[in-house]
């Protein structure tokens, strides 16, 4: 007979801790938005993009695979900032600023999870930091994009974000999919990590609808999300384990879904991950491929993804360990000359077509 005074717990069992967080209300009053007219006509730029209205100009999101080092972050950013206001009038250049990384098995999951890179998981302090940053950077004229990962964060920090992504091991997800149909920026939906472009299309139809699902207000309060959906939502391809996906007739045929639902749009190729093999030595030749179609004036293609940071290649991550700097400590990167050759050649495809 079972002791009802003292009944076994069947909550929580497997819950270490529950620790509140600050509000995004009070996160946001600590670290204000004094960007608003940078985000908004960015965000208006990569929508103009996206359906057409400006067939001129590339969009071009460029940065480290992932946030790990402040002081690096910044020294990007001052750099990119320069390159931006040259191709101004043949590129919209976005800085990709990445806090939370999806894991496929284990690993370094972001800035929002582990500020401190010693597996402490200090997420108040993360939450923190990044906003933080994404307000310095914007303040330096250097609009963001990030890919969304957990349906929480973005109450911390999209009102900072100019451009964002859902990816590839999330492309098929409810949750993701409702979130998109109500943010406030342009979403890239990736194709899947088996090369399946068809889920980002379905994912690109879903998020354009209306939704209702949970979430929270900026009091932080739990809350019934009513959203009339995404307009400026787009595919992004990726490539994946059954190849690459950057040629002509992958981009025309991902370019043509949608087609049905009113949808059609043109796409963003990424440079990296399948398309590269994940080698990024093999980016600029990805890229050059692509604007060589840009050149010969097709206008299925609306912009590019580069993984980028201030020195080539990648580095080994343990918590507490040292680390080079402005080296990626998840994707590999191409360095900063690398780059700065790589935007001159996207500008000047544009001016050739």
């Amino acid at each position: 007979m079972s002791d009802i005074t003292n009944p076994r717990p069947v909550e929580d069992t497997h819950v270490r801790e529950l620790l509140p967080l600050h509000t995004p209300r009070r996160v946001k009053q600590r670290h204000p938005n004094r960007s608003h007219e940078l985000i908004a006509n960015t965000r208006s730029a990569i929508a103009d993009v996206v359906h057409g209205r400006d067939d001129h100009r590339l969009v071009v999101v460029v940065g480290p695979c992932s946030i790990h080092d402040v002081e690096a972050a910044y020294d990007y950013a001052h750099r990119l900032v320069e390159l931006r206001g040259r191709y101004e009038d043949e590129l919209v250049v976005v800085m990709r600023t990445y806090f939370e990384k999806p894991r496929t098995t284990v690993g370094w999951t972001g800035l929002v999870y582990d500020p401190q890179l010693d597996g402490s998981e200090d997420i108040p302090t993360g939450i923190d930091v990044s906003r933080s940053l994404l307000v310095g950077i914007n303040e330096l004229g250097v609009p963001c994009a990030v890919e969304l990962l957990d349906p929480i964060t973005p109450q911390y920090y999209a009102d900072l974000v100019s451009w964002a992504a859902i990816g590839a091991r999330t492309v098929e997800s409810q949750v993701h999919r409702q979130l998109a149909s109500g943010l406030s920026m342009p979403v890239g939906f990736k194709n899947a990590t088996d090369g399946r472009v068809k889920v980002a299309a379905q994912a690109m139809e879903a998020s354009a609808r209306q939704h209702s699902f949970f979430g929270i207000t900026t009091d932080g309060e739990v809350a019934m999300v009513r959203t009339s959906g995404n307009p400026d939502v787009h595919i992004v391809l990726r490539g994946g384990t059954s190849g690459t996906n950057y040629d002509a007739a992958s981009i025309d045929a991902a370019a043509s879904m949608g087609a049905d639902q009113g949808i059609e749009r043109s796409v963003m190729v990424d440079c990296s991950h399948g398309n590269s093999s994940k080698d990024h030595r093999r980016q600029t030749g990805v890229a050059q491929t692509v604007l060589d179609q840009v050149r010969d004036g097709d206008r299925r293609i609306m912009g590019l993804m580069i993984e980028s940071h201030l020195s080539a290649g990648r580095q080994d991550w343990q918590p507490n360990s040292e680390l080079a700097y402005g080296v990626s400590i998840t994707d590999a990167c191409i360095g900063w000359d690398e780059t700065a050759e790589l935007l001159d050649a996207c500008a000047a495809a544009v001016k050739g077509r």
